[in-house]
């Protein structure tokens, strides 16, 4: 199956596919690919997906959010990358090769990233100065998480160890135990979030902030954690407009 065989019914398809690795799940498909070099382009969109670091979670869940971005003119990047058994070193290389593949794509190294929970997790690690950073209830402190349990042990079961034992892996992992944050970041995150708990997100406000991040929250307080990728959903003129203002300074 190829990147584009698995993509929902009435979506466009990808214009290119770039692999950045031999890998199967090292590839990132793009839309409008010579958009950012276009007077009156906003510039590029990365999105990375969530899943709990889970290997059925695949780059499908963000195509939903494609025609919007780019109806407004955005190069659209959409990235998929090694999880599951493949380990934390995986997905960090990963992480990185997507983005410098992504980078290179056009005349300027500028990006908005867009993810959602580990997505947020990863835009978080991966915007750079001068970068925007949109993290969709992100999950930023893993610590805390394996602690919690969250996502039905997620944490646990990924990185196959306590944070005792390997401290190291989890504070790189950890948005929290990176800041502040060198890209300017909006996240947002409901209140009445199941899934990924907001008191986290609300230590990483306060923590980034506090090292001099340039962070904002918005709250809503009905969105539900999957909800936060819906297409149709409110929030989503939010984001539109923080990304407007930054593309345009």
């Amino acid at each position: 199956m190829t990147a584009t065989d698995a993509r929902p019914r009435g979506l466009p398809e990808a214009d290119l596919v770039r692999r950045y690795g031999p890998h199967a799940d090292q590839w990132v498909e793009l839309w409008n690919p010579d958009a950012r070099a276009e007077t009156g382009s906003p510039g590029t969109v990365v999105f990375i997906h969530g899943g709990y670091w889970r290997a059925p979670y695949t780059a499908e869940l963000m195509r939903p959010l494609v025609p919007q971005f780019a109806a407004r003119g955005w190069m659209v990047a959409n990235i998929e990358y090694r999880r599951g058994a493949d380990g934390w070193d995986a997905l960090r290389d990963d992480l990185a090769s997507a983005l410098t593949a992504v980078r290179a794509e056009g005349a300027t190294s500028r990006l908005a990233i867009v993810g959602h929970s580990v997505g947020g997790q990863l835009a978080l690690l991966g915007g750079e100065a001068g970068d925007a950073v949109v993290a969709l209830a992100p999950v930023t402190d893993v610590v805390r998480s394996y602690h919690e349990g969250v996502g039905t042990g997620a944490a646990a079961e990924f990185f196959d160890g306590a944070p005792s034992e390997i401290p190291a892996t989890y504070a790189e992992a950890s948005p929290l135990a990176q800041v502040p944050p060198p890209a300017e970041v909006l996240i947002i995150h409901g209140t009445d979030d199941a899934r990924v708990p907001i008191a986290h997100t609300r230590a990483f406000l306060e923590a980034a902030r506090a090292t001099g991040g340039a962070v904002t929250l918005f709250e809503p307080p009905h969105l539900a954690h999957m909800d936060a990728i819906d297409p149709e959903a409110p929030h989503l003129a939010a984001v539109h407009e923080w990304l407007d203002r930054w593309a345009n300074r």
